[in-house]
């Protein structure tokens, strides 16, 4: 069973940045793609990043050109730095194999706020 452990979320103001990290166990950890996922206040869960085993990256839209996802097979982990943060982002964010599995961790809390 995959365990989760999503951590770095915080207070920032716009314009700000933050580092995300997700811890993960399991030992086929660098077969997966891994991505990662934001829920808003009274929204669906949306898909934000997604990373391959070999490093291709993907992104919606909306973070294009602000967002870096990044992994660590050795530490068994994966990064989101997020960068010129704007009200919008404000979403509990979560990492997940993609596609995503049943498994989620308790996510960690973005609030972009002046």
């Amino acid at each position: 069973q995959v365990q989760l452990v999503e951590s770095g979320g915080g207070l920032v103001q716009p314009g700000g940045s933050l580092r995300l990290s997700c811890a993960a166990s399991g030992s086929s950890f660098s077969r997966y793609a891994m991505g990662w996922y934001r829920q808003a206040p009274g929204k669906e869960r949306e898909w934000v990043a997604t990373i391959t085993s070999g490093g291709i990256t993907n992104y919606r839209n909306s973070v294009k050109g602000r967002f870096t996802i990044s992994r660590d097979n050795a530490k068994i982990a994966v990064y989101l730095q997020m960068n010129s943060l704007k009200f919008e982002d404000t979403a509990v964010y979560y990492c997940n194999a993609f596609p995503s599995s049943s498994t989620w961790g308790q996510g960690t809390q973005v609030t972009v706020s002046s």
